[in-house]
């Protein structure tokens, strides 16, 4: 629960008076003549999940989607799966994010403190108009996939809105995926064509891919064309050693006069993305997203949730490889200029995303919680270093916000600004629960449902619950809801995946909590969740009290089998990181268990507290709780090739500490 009912942040009249939410609700009262102020935000959500034919339609109108909507929204709304979204509606994704054709900045770029450069929107449109015409020409058309093997580049950009033009289907990943990583994902779904990269930079070091790039090409017999984008400058020698290996200006060539691009106009439903779970038990789903529900939902979050304006500067640090790459592409579609980042983010001991922030006029920084600790960690003060004058909006997810980082970002980052801690996923590419720019922030609680999302806590039977932990689930359908999952063609992988568990409602597979604000707080993956004595734990209620110690960089917890066989009952086992020097004593191990058990329960303490160099994490960051059980268990990690450290799995495996 938020630690005070008193806001940490309260927007003023004159700041909700100018909002695109405050907008929205005007222009949806006077079309359905109701009474909608955007100061009520639950009676707004109220009516977007009871009238969601309004409400869509509003959103499209609003929007000022370009496409024909037909007279339907949605026909057996309740069915989950089954409903079907804008049934008459035709249109392209990509002549939504490229209808600006000015000389405004469409794309800025920084490769670390390497290279910079930015785009037009006229630019842009010329590029991905050559690429059009040069994807036509190899053949790609509708249902045809393209992938991309990229850093967080213009030309992934490109490449994505040239494969949505003409109604093919993309998908992504980041460059420092193994060549296992890339064949699990992009050897599933077949793609005629891969854009990748020569090599990118990582920390002012130059990772070279083409040896990757080669073998991926070799293996991948769908493949009629492979497009080498120069980043890095690793690409010393030819690239005959790639199968249809050309480099990108090759490629585009014989399309330099391409100025023009035929969009295809498609059905709502049409496939747009194929993303990929992170597949750390397994190998990963192909979760297949929809042109026209990406679309809507997306104006929706950056508009109405996020207050994203024409000519605003939007940021996300992501990589290709994670959601919130095409959550920031579409910001295009709201006349944002698109800020992009590629390499660590601790260049300039953590200062360069604040520097970009300064340098390019930022209005929306958005990161991971991570991020977000790490910098409160090394007490750095951006708020004293930067002007940061335009940044009007901070967005979290990746892993729960804890409370005290709340009070880090309005004392040290910038105390007049719209915090949003959000949390969706892959899984519907977007978000569940997110942030109302009308509405109070209180530490440690993002804000509020998604507008028409019909987003509950329930309890193991399936009721809703208010002030205790539970289920998070969506009890009615959406228009971004996955078409399926790839090749999963009678639909039984896909609703095993979210319908199981309670009939005709989504199972996000989240363990939250509805506060009294009407916010919520995610206690991490119900897969995850510690069960000590039959007692369901959050793994987030631990790691907001022991990442709070400055001697703890980062902690992992997991519940182990005790006594060992006995899969009735666990014990809590947690792992530190610890600063560097720093080793897990007596005292320390003492203070840690004091500190959770003041703040929690005494079910919460750790029986066992053991020190580790290093903790396994997904490639988009996220610590991976059910592999490190796995490995305390002696049981198979399936997909390592998932992970951006595999090798700190070490660190878990035959702990003499953990034997009976």
């Amino acid at each position: 629960m938020s630690t005070t009912n008193t806001p940490i942040w309260q927007p003023s009249a004159r700041r909700v008076a100018a909002t695109r939410l405050t907008a929205f609700a005007a222009a949806a009262e006077r079309r359905w003549h109701r009474r909608l102020a955007s100061a009520d935000f639950s009676g707004l959500h109220a009516w977007s999940v009871e009238h969601p034919q309004e409400f869509w339609a509003s959103v499209w109108a609003f929007g000022e989607v370009r496409g024909e909507m037909g007279a339907t929204v949605v026909v057996d709304r309740e069915k989950m799966p089954g409903a079907r979204w804008f049934p008459e509606a035709r249109l392209n994704f990509a002549e939504n994010l490229l209808r600006r054709r000015d000389q405004g900045d469409a794309l800025v770029f920084w490769g670390e403190d390497k290279i910079k450069g930015r785009a037009s929107h006229a630019e842009l449109y010329r590029a991905v108009a050559q690429t059009v015409a040069a994807l036509r020409a190899l053949g790609v058309g509708r249902g045809d996939r393209v992938a991309a093997y990229l850093p967080n580049l213009p030309a992934a950009v490109v490449a994505m809105l040239a494969t949505a033009s003409i109604g093919a289907i993309f998908s992504s990943a980041s460059p420092d995926f193994g060549v296992q990583g890339v064949l699990d994902r992009f050897g599933q779904i077949e793609p005629k064509v891969l854009f990748a990269c020569d090599g990118y930079w990582y920390n002012g070091k130059v990772i070279d891919c083409l040896g990757k790039v080669s073998e991926i090409a070799a293996r991948m017999p769908s493949l009629k064309q492979v497009v080498v984008v120069p980043y890095a400058g690793s690409a010393a020698g030819d690239l005959a050693n790639i199968k249809c290996g050309v480099s990108l200006a090759e490629f585009l060539a014989p399309f330099a006069d391409a100025s023009d691009i035929r969009f295809e106009q498609l059905p709502f439903d049409h496939p747009l993305y194929i993303m990929f779970s992170s597949g750390t038990t397994g190998v990963p789903k192909c979760i297949v997203h929809c042109a026209g529900g990406a679309l809507l939902q997306h104006l929706k979050e950056h508009q109405l949730h996020g207050d994203v304006r024409p000519d605003d500067r939007l940021f996300y640090f992501t990589t290709c490889g994670w959601m919130m790459w095409n959550w920031l592409v579409s910001g295009l579609a709201s006349g944002a200029t698109l800020l992009l980042y590629d390499g660590s983010p601790f260049v300039g001991r953590g200062s360069i995303l604040f520097d970009y922030a300064d340098a390019e006029g930022m209005t929306h920084l958005g990161t991971s919680a991570k991020f977000i600790d790490a910098i409160a960690k090394i007490e750095l003060e951006p708020r004293r270093t930067h002007r940061l004058d335009k940044l009007r909006a901070v967005f979290s997810t990746g892993s729960p916000l804890v409370a005290e980082a709340f009070d880090y970002v309005y004392a040290n980052i910038k105390q007049d600004l719209q915090l949003a801690s959000v949390s969706g996923g892959t899984d519907i590419i977007s978000c569940f629960v997110i942030g109302n720019p009308n509405g109070p922030v209180y530490r440690g609680e993002i804000q509020c449902a998604g507008l028409g999302m019909a987003v509950d806590v329930v309890d193991d039977a399936g009721k809703s619950v208010r002030g205790e932990k539970g289920e998070l689930v969506c009890s009615r359908s959406f228009p971004v809801m996955p078409i399926g999952f790839w090749k999963d063609d009678d639909g039984a992988k896909y609703r095993a995946a979210y319908f199981e568990r309670f009939d005709n409602i989504w199972c996000h597979g989240d363990f939250a909590e509805i506060t009294a604000h009407d916010g919520f707080i995610i206690y991490g993956r119900s897969d995850a969740t510690l069960n000590p004595g039959g007692v369901r734990i959050g793994t987030a209620e631990i790691y907001r009290q022991v990442e709070k110690l400055t001697e703890v960089v980062e902690s992992i917890v997991i519940g182990q089998d005790w006594p060992p066989g006995n899969s009735g009952d666990v014990r809590v086992v947690l792992f530190v990181k610890l600063r560097e020097g720093l080793a897990l004593d007596v005292a320390l191990e003492k203070r840690i268990k004091q500190v959770i058990r003041d703040n929690t329960t005494p079910r919460h303490v750790p029986a066992k507290i053991l020190q580790v160099a290093d903790i396994p994490r997904t490639k988009s960051g996220k610590i991976v709780e059910l592999a490190v059980r796995n490995v305390v268990h002696g049981a198979a990690v399936k997909n390592v090739e998932a992970l951006a450290n595999p090798e700190a799995l070490e660190f878990f495996r035959d702990r003499v500490e953990l034997q009976g």
